[in-house]
């Protein structure tokens, strides 16, 4: 695989050309600005600039067969503060994208969906990909749109695609400024002995991956035939409430959160069904959960 991985000095995208180097796929990296928490790793090909420069983007997919896009400008709490800028950024940023790859002849494309936000208030639970897309808010509805124009793509042009309808992703190289993130942003409030505040009652529910659970399906697509949507989550549900109690117990510390008004933006349980990934691909995530908190706890301990 020529991979070019678009965001790939990101949380995610940093995991994707771990996983990609250690099955020796040939990698390049098309990012705004170089990783932050560690320096370039070699045999990676570094090239910087903006997802809406056309002709950084066509250098940039020169000799690729597969893309990882994995770039957002924008995150599911604030998204809907400038709904413009999310269609530009994201929904017009993509297209061109798309375009690009269909003139320079690259085939196959890996999109980072979101697993949380596409289907809006399921139905029923653990949420199949079959269930209707009703998101709530903008960074659901342009996730939404982008898939559709996937599918258009597919069709016109044969692009072949797959988007990762992401669950929740935690872990190392995760910023935990408080902008996304619970896990990140609970433990680092920890870190620093800040008090944690929680938007309800602590009930909400949702599916909590590893990153690096996260980044061996997103290889393990790209390498395979399957099109279309493809859940990722870890198939089990946490509350808030018990996401504090277990980040107590990883820290040994005592934690009295802060409890705030709850948000009507807010849906109240979100578990992914991951069966079909495990179907065609025999992938599951395999990490343990509290192995995984342990190990982005070590993490954030050692960065500021």
């Amino acid at each position: 695989m020529r991979a070019l991985v678009l965001g790939g000095c990101g949380f995610i995208g940093s995991h994707v050309v771990d996983s990609l180097l250690a099955r020796d796929h040939s990698v390049a990296v098309f990012d705004r600005s170089p990783e932050r928490f560690r320096p370039p790793l070699r045999g990676v090909d570094y090239m910087f600039g903006d997802l809406s420069d056309r002709v950084a983007l066509a250098t940039a997919l020169t000799g690729k067969d597969t893309v990882f896009h994995l770039v957002s400008t924008t995150f599911p709490g604030t998204a809907n503060l400038d709904p413009q800028a999310d269609v530009s950024g994201n929904l017009l940023g993509t297209l061109g994208l798309l375009e690009t790859m269909n003139a320079r002849g690259v085939g196959r494309l890996v999109y980072l969906s979101s697993g949380g936000t596409v289907y809006g208030r399921p139905e029923r639970e653990p949420i199949p990909e079959e269930h209707p897309l009703r998101p709530i808010n903008s960074y659901g509805i342009v996730k939404v749109a982008v898939e559709h124009y996937l599918s258009m793509f597919q069709t016109l042009h044969g692009l072949s695609s797959v988007a990762i309808r992401a669950a929740n992703p935690f872990g190392p190289r995760q910023g935990h400024a408080g902008v996304q993130g619970a896990i990140s942003t609970f433990l680092r409030r920890v870190r620093d002995r800040e008090p944690i505040e929680i938007w309800g009652d602590g009930s909400v529910v949702r599916d909590y991956l590893y990153v690096a659970d996260l980044s061996d399906l997103c290889v393990q697509a790209a390498g395979s035939e399957i099109a279309g949507a493809l859940n990722a989550g870890s198939g089990v549900g946490r509350s808030l409430n018990e996401i504090v109690g277990a980040i107590s117990r990883i820290t040994g510390r005592r934690i009295d959160p802060v409890f705030r008004s709850a948000r009507s933006v807010d849906v109240q349980r979100s578990v992914l069904d991951v069966s079909r990934a495990n179907l065609t691909l025999g992938w599951t995530a395999t990490t343990d959960f509290d192995a995984a908190l342990a190990k982005t706890w070590d993490w954030i301990q050692k960065t500021d």
